[in-house]
């Protein structure tokens, strides 16, 4: 099922309940309804427990009888979030607004009887005829970003048919940025049409008001529908949705500008025209890259002195996707002489081995195609004596299409290790759209691409709440075995929250990290738990957020993340449809690359933010490093060391939430500054 405006909500959700009621048991025998505890015994697909099978089964039978209501919404959810758990966890689709409708009844108490009865009905009727709503398959592709297509989709209609009246949306993503379906001009882009297997059958378009991620996401917007104006469609009929039909002249949609393997194009269909949208389970459509446009390099860090190190080149396309076809010769390039020859051949990222530095200080390195066409930089590299600590770069919020988001989690690991070349990250899922099998997914995903000394992924999603509950707060795990997420569905306050993950999590093996959309209570913070905020983001910068933190007493360092919601990890553009600018960086000492050091880098506060650039940065108070206390004395001495990725403007000083000390290291009438920095502050 699927959100409509509040307006129309009403009319269309009593309609589907007189739908329902009259053929949701699927034409069995009313003293023997299909999915009744006794019709299911014996079957051999059965997902549910006993109890939880004849809790369900009373659930059927409760909003057959009366409608769900302020009296009763709450307890028919958490019978509902149980069962479409189970459902989940053996394979079943799950329509992706569900989980967030029982949010808003369990968490917020928000009256939702109609929506709450609909998706009772829809997961009923896949329940008990898992046939019913049909499939789709899909032209996959690929198709290259920003560029015209022509493909189609074919939805084979099920046991239940579609008759005059009825209804298919042709549902657009919000976060998908190629341009809206259109009806009205077959010679011009975009344009879409549909057609029957049967001569009869004949389709009206028709806009309709839809809220959700597959309409408006911050407010109902119109969305495409076809209404089926005569004849109808019997099991086994097809009917084919061409998007960018180019028969009338037009060149085709225009297609999204970031890669994904999974780019959602959604269809809902209305059998009947009651208004009760059923999902159809999404197929994946692939969208690749185009040719190379630019070039950027990616380095640890820090090294040792003779330590053998990598770099990668990664060669990328106009939008910052990794480029595709043939890349040119690459020279490696340190101060200004080639240290290293790469050859050309076919896009990827390339990685150059066995790079060794002899001297102490900053390293920068260029990149260079063999003609000139291209040019790049790589982060700058601190080489030590013998470092005891370095710094690693990682992304604690990110997201994939298991939320709101665009893409597979796989690809989201993919990005980071290979694309983002990132040390560490969490794929911090919002509860409010995940169930248990997406979980366990990720759980399944974190182990496998976890390897300890080069890559960790962290077990975690995001806690979802409005800000007058507790605010977004994204919570992360040593460990993922045996780890339990504390939803919103049941842990609807702060304080629920932190109590639940502490009865089940020594403290130890948690990180929670508020932030600043949607923003975290900063009143409130566990002192335990919660030892970083997230003050940059694509949505925006938020320093003073953290300030706030300081300002109420609490203890904590401060870290940035991306916040991308189209699987591009610790690398990410900004994305027009939503989001402002590109995503933040968090940075981590740790005196290696393992899970249990990084880790513990961030519950002890040794972390900081960038705004997406790996600038070096280390400050100590008095000789103690970031993050630590130390014991009180009158006399403090601040000193650090800054690398950036470009000219220093200017370094500040906060104390106290005031500014306290500022240089310019850009000359008077000079547009740039220095690129190294060395700061001492006596307070």
């Amino acid at each position: 099922m699927i959100g409509y405006s509040r307006m129309r909500r009403g009319v269309i959700m009593a309609l589907a309940l007189a739908w329902l009621t009259a053929c949701g048991a699927g034409g069995q025998d009313a003293a023997a309804p299909a999915g009744s505890a006794s019709s299911v015994a014996t079957r051999a697909d059965e997902y549910l427990t006993p109890e939880l099978r004849a809790r369900v089964e009373a659930l059927k039978q409760d909003i057959a009888s009366s409608p769900s209501d302020e009296r009763n919404s709450r307890e028919r959810a958490l019978v509902l979030f149980d069962w479409v758990n189970a459902y989940a966890l053996a394979g079943g689709y799950v329509p992706v607004e569900l989980t967030a409708l029982i949010a808003r009844v369990t968490s917020y108490r928000l009256a939702a009887g109609a929506e709450l009865d609909g998706f009772i009905r829809e997961l009923a009727l896949r329940d008990e005829r898992p046939d019913a709503i049909g499939t789709l398959t899909t032209d996959a592709g690929p198709f290259p970003v920003a560029q015209p297509a022509t493909f189609r989709q074919i939805y084979t209609v099920g046991t239940e048919p579609l008759r005059t009246g009825g209804l298919i949306l042709i549902a657009k993503h919000f976060q998908a940025n190629h341009p809206p379906f259109q009806v009205s001009d077959p010679a011009a882009d975009n344009y879409v049409s549909i057609a029957a297997s049967r001569d009869d059958v004949t389709f009206e378009p028709e806009r309709m008001m839809v809220a959700g991620m597959h309409g408006g996401f911050r407010g109902a917007e119109t969305q495409l529908a076809f209404r089926i104006t005569s004849g109808n469609l019997e099991p086994g009929d097809t009917v084919t949705v061409t998007y960018g039909d180019a028969s009338g002249g037009g060149r085709g949609l225009i297609m999204p500008d970031f890669i994904s393997d999974t780019m959602p194009f959604p269809i809902y269909v209305d059998p009947d025209g009651s208004g009760l949208m059923l999902s159809v389970p999404i197929q994946p459509v692939v969208v690749a890259a185009g040719p190379i446009a630019g070039v950027h390099g990616f380095a640890p860090s820090v090294v040792g002195i003779d330590e053998a190190f990598e770099i990668s080149i990664r060669a990328e396309d106009a939008f910052g996707n990794r480029a595709r076809g043939q890349i040119p010769a690459w020279q490696l390039e340190l101060d200004g002489r080639v240290v290293r020859e790469v050859p050309a051949g076919p896009a990827g990222v390339v990685v150059v081995d066995d790079v060794r530095l002899v001297q102490p200080g900053i390293a920068r390195f260029a990149i260079r195609s063999a003609d000139g066409a291209f040019t790049g930089r790589v982060n700058p590299v601190r080489v030590e004596a013998e470092p005891a600590m370095r710094i690693f770069w990682g992304d604690t919020h990110g997201h994939s299409g298991f939320a709101e988001g665009i893409g597979s989690a796989d690809a989201f690991m993919r990005f980071a290790r290979d694309d983002a070349r990132l040390d560490f990250v969490s794929h911090s899922e919002h509860d409010l759209w995940m169930d248990d099998g997406e979980w366990e997914q990720l759980r399944e995903i974190v182990q496998r691409y976890t390897e300890e000394g080069r890559f960790i992924a962290y077990l975690g999603y995001e806690w979802t709440t409005n800000n007058s509950q507790g605010g977004h707060h994204n919570v992360l795990f040593r460990k993922p075995e045996g780890r339990s997420r504390m939803p919103t569905q049941l842990y609807p306050t702060l304080s629920k929250l932190y109590q639940g993950l502490r009865v089940a999590n020594e403290p130890n093996d948690v990180v929670v990290i508020p932030h600043a959309h949607q923003r975290g209570d900063y009143r409130l913070s566990d002192p335990e738990l919660q030892p970083l905020v997230e003050i940059m983001s694509m949505h925006g910068t938020f320093e003073w957020f953290g300030r706030m933190y300081l300002n109420h007493g609490h203890r904590v360092g401060f870290i940035a993340a991306s916040d991308d919601h189209i699987g591009r990890p610790g690398y990410a553009a900004p994305n027009t449809t939503s989001l402002a600018q590109r995503g933040g960086l968090g940075a981590v000492f740790a005196p290696e690359r393992t899970v249990d050091a990084i880790f513990d880098g961030m519950r002890n506060l040794q972390a900081y933010a960038t705004s997406g650039d790996r600038i070096l940065l280390d400050v100590s108070v008095n000789g103690t490093g970031m993050g630590q206390r130390l014991d009180f004395t009158t006399e403090r001495v601040l000193t650090g060391r800054v690398a950036g990725t470009a000219p220093i403007d200017s370094i500040t000083i906060v104390k106290n939430d005031e500014e306290v000390w500022t240089r310019n290291y850009r000359p008077v009438g000079s547009p740039r500054g220095q690129v190294n920095a060395v700061l001492s502050f006596f307070s």
